[in-house]
């Protein structure tokens, strides 16, 4: 009886350990195979079967009519604002690509921050649209506003006189608030799939691109005109003032299959929600960097990718967090290192802000600075006390073992004192000569990161230099050290996906062969089952528990 109480405690200890992971797991991949149904019942749609006597709606262009296209602009988006034309095609063939180049002449209330529409038209040949029946039309913004860029400028030096005029004729009084903008794009596309649609069943995100004529029993729905937002980029935007008279727009043209076009109508729909709910345009911009500037199979990869990113996210910190938070002991463990982890992932926090990096990075990088703080206040045993509003800290102290510890520690940054602070001050001082940046700040944050992207990684050496004289890695949060580790070659992925600094991309690559070194330390220092661990513990020590009374 007593072995077999020991054996449904053991079970049921299992069993909780493991629920939540388990959990975890399960949910994960639920949501992959939820998702990919959703997506094949966005790209596929059913074609109606007319000898099953379906209502069906057939496609207005199998009769190969002669149509015309006509874009105009105007400053409302209600049509009454003195439409302009800026580009007509008699005979608009739906099936040939094509690439226009036309200078747009700006009203003057575009001008003084103002908005501009344009109006697209697909209709018959020789009819003027505004008087056709069989027209369609969409109305898209030709402006958006953003806050311009601010000018950089040498700090010592400055700028010559030439290049200062120069400078001020591009941005002449650079403003700390959104200015109108111009899209130089305008992607258009046209579904020319033969398909006829089963009329009971319409797809409702094709169906509002849709205008569907009646001729007695038969219906047929009139081309459908699609404006690809995607495409418009915050790299092809131009800074509109008072004095720009006119500003190109190139137009450009394709066919779009009817899966590309539903799949494209959801994402369009989820970066304005996002937009919605406070993403800038740039934010949204690196979203749709992912979309356009990749293939459908590529895109696929990248979802895939993108969720076993997710997921080894949280698993890593969920381990991380065990780890140190019942971690009572620093021996083996370099706290110059988790101290020198604060410091940089909080000097990268204030350069990607002041990069104006996407939300997407960011985000990540805020909440990774919390946590390593809280590591570091775990490492050196900090405790905070309040005293009205005066906070006083103090720290515990350090056993035998933690103290040959920090020796170790501390030789090992003596020696990379030599190498790193020479290369890091040498470094600041000649991008202070030849480098342009915003603001002495902002020369400080690059100057900071740029010896963390580029000689951080040796301040990983000290744990390798610890582990080296106690011979063992056995100390190392190996679970949230390994979920991290995938999750490094999953960013060397999205490093060529996602806009960010050259510098932080590098950074990515830098990580990857730190984790090849404590790989190889794992296989050198294989773990003793007799040594006890960080947590005071032995594989080969029996449970202790309290004697079972029968």
């Amino acid at each position: 009886m007593f072995n077999c109480c020991v054996r449904s405690q053991k079970t049921n200890g299992m069993f909780q350990k493991t629920s939540f992971t388990t959990l975890i797991i399960g949910v994960f991949v639920v949501y992959v195979l939820h998702t990919c149904w959703v997506m094949y019942g966005i790209v596929y749609t059913k074609p109606c079967d007319e000898s099953s006597g379906v209502h069906c709606v057939a496609p207005y262009l199998a009769k190969k009519p002669r149509l015309q296209l006509s874009i105009y602009t105007s400053l409302k988006a209600a049509g009454d604002g003195n439409p302009n034309l800026i580009l007509n095609i008699e005979d608009f063939d739906i099936h040939s690509k094509f690439e226009r180049k036309v200078n747009v002449s700006l009203p003057k209330k575009t001008r003084n921050n103002g908005t501009l529409y344009t109006y697209v038209f697909v209709h018959q040949a020789g009819v003027s649209p505004w008087h056709d029946n069989k027209e369609v039309h969409l109305v898209s913004q030709l402006t958006a506003y953003m806050v311009p860029k601010p000018q950089e400028v040498n700090l010592i030096g400055g700028e010559d006189p030439t290049q200062q005029s120069e400078s001020h004729r591009k941005t002449p009084n650079v403003p700390d608030r959104p200015v109108a903008h111009w899209r130089s794009r305008l992607t258009l596309n046209i579904m020319a799939d033969d398909f006829s649609f089963d009329g009971d069943s319409l797809p409702g995100d094709v169906h509002r691109y849709m205008k569907i004529l009646q001729y007695g029993k038969k219906v047929q729905y009139l081309p459908i005109l699609f404006v690809d937002l995607l495409s418009n980029r915050v790299k092809d935007l131009m800074v509109i003032n008072g004095s720009t008279m006119e500003l190109p727009l190139t137009v450009s043209y394709d066919t779009i299959s009817l899966g590309k076009l539903r799949f494209w109508i959801h994402m369009q729909d989820a970066v304005y929600s996002l937009q919605q709910f406070g993403f800038t345009e740039k934010d949204a911009d690196e979203i749709k960097g992912i979309f356009v500037d990749t293939n459908l199979y590529f895109l696929a990869l990248t979802f895939v990718v993108a969720a076993f990113h997710l997921l080894f996210d949280f698993l890593a910190f969920k381990n991380d967090i065990s780890f140190w938070k019942k971690k009572k002991s620093m021996v083996g463990m370099s706290s110059k290192a988790v101290l020198w982890r604060c410091f940089s992932t909080i000097v990268i926090f204030l350069y990607l802000m002041d990069e104006q990096t996407s939300m997407l990075i960011l985000i990540p990088a805020g909440v990774g600075s919390i946590i390593e703080v809280w590591k570091v206040k775990k490492a050196f045993k900090i405790q905070m006390h309040w005293h009205g509003l005066k906070p006083t800290f103090k720290f515990g102290k350090s056993d035998e073992s933690e103290r040959r510890t920090e020796a170790y520690d501390t030789q090992a940054m003596k020696y990379l004192s030599y190498l790193l602070y020479p290369l890091c001050i040498g470094g600041a001082g000649y991008s202070l000569v030849y480098v342009k940046y915003k603001s002495w700040y902002s020369w400080l944050i690059n100057s900071l990161v740029n010896g963390v992207y580029a000689f951080g990684f040796l301040f990983m050496l000290p744990q390798l230099f610890v582990n080296y004289k106690f011979k063992s890695v056995a100390h190392l949060p190996w679970k949230a050290f390994m979920y991290k580790a995938f999750n490094t070659f999953i960013d060397d992925v999205f490093a060529f996906i996602i806009t960010m600094p050259t510098s932080h991309r590098l950074a990515c690559f830098r990580d990857d062969v730190v984790f090849l070194v404590y790989l190889y330390q794992k296989w050198l220092y294989p773990v003793d089952k007799s040594r006890v661990n960080e947590y005071g513990e032995s594989y080969d020590e029996k449970p202790k528990g309290k004697p079972h009374k029968d």
